[in-house]
């Protein structure tokens, strides 16, 4: 249980530097709190696509992964958040990415910040 809140807020952590990066990502809502908790409900939405569909994308796309050398990783990652921002839209969050390229970087720096968040933080199961 510990282990998945530690990477609930590690991927809430990863979403909000995004969305500060990005002028592309956003999240709006009518206050602070409004906003922390989309933004929680969003980073579990988002480690849900990454544990349910991620994986059968990536064994689909395993020859691609083979031939460009796991450069097709930043393609599937960016597929992944702007999965993350449909069913958001669907759920009525306001969480929204702008096309595919800014999904792309997106998905660079959440994998980025998520990695570096989940050094930092404690992983006890």
């Amino acid at each position: 249980m510990m282990n998945f809140l530690v990477k609930t807020l590690a991927n809430a952590g990863a979403l909000a530097v995004a969305i500060w990066l990005i002028a592309g990502i956003t999240l709006t809502g009518d206050s602070t709190g409004g906003k922390a908790l989309a933004l929680v409900v969003v980073a579990l939405l988002f480690g849900l696509v990454n544990f349910v569909v991620k994986p059968v994308v990536q064994l689909v796309t395993l020859p691609l992964f083979i031939l460009t050398l796991g450069l097709i990783t930043l393609v599937v990652n960016a597929l992944m958040l702007l999965l993350t921002s449909w069913l958001a839209d669907r759920l009525g969050l306001d969480f929204h990415v702008d096309g595919f390229w800014t999904a792309v970087l997106g998905g660079l720096v959440i994998s980025v910040v998520s990695w570096a968040l989940n050094v930092a933080l404690p992983d006890k199961n």
